[in-house]
């Protein structure tokens, strides 16, 4: 049973929640991250919305061969979006609480 004007308090609350997630997701794009390979010989950074924003690569592994560059780029790339990942993560549990993406935690709807 719901306390009187709790249904009212608990949409506030929601709306609230839903403010600062909405806010959150916009703060994603302006989150930077890096993955790099080979030593740092490519470079890669992406923000928090997991949007590739540059590449770089050291002119010393252009003398190499074109796999081994494709395979640095690759590991690069899949290294910033982990991280990217990672940093949309722990901003969304920032707002939420460490209660989840699922948001509000009410007994009988999750």
């Amino acid at each position: 049973m719901i306390p009187k004007g709790g249904m009212g308090n608990l949409m506030k609350q929601a709306q609230k929640m839903q403010k600062e997630m909405e806010k959150a997701q916009e703060e994603l794009a302006g989150i930077e991250v890096e993955g790099s390979a080979g030593g740092g010989m490519v470079a890669v950074r992406a923000n928090a919305k997991m949007q590739i924003l540059s590449i770089k690569v050291e002119p010393d592994v252009l003398d190499d061969d074109v796999e081994m560059l494709e395979d640095l780029v690759l590991a690069a790339v899949n290294q910033a979006l982990t991280n990217a990942q990672d940093a949309a993560s722990s901003r969304m549990a920032q707002v939420t609480g460490g209660m989840g993406m699922g948001g509000l935690n009410i007994p009988g709807l999750g």
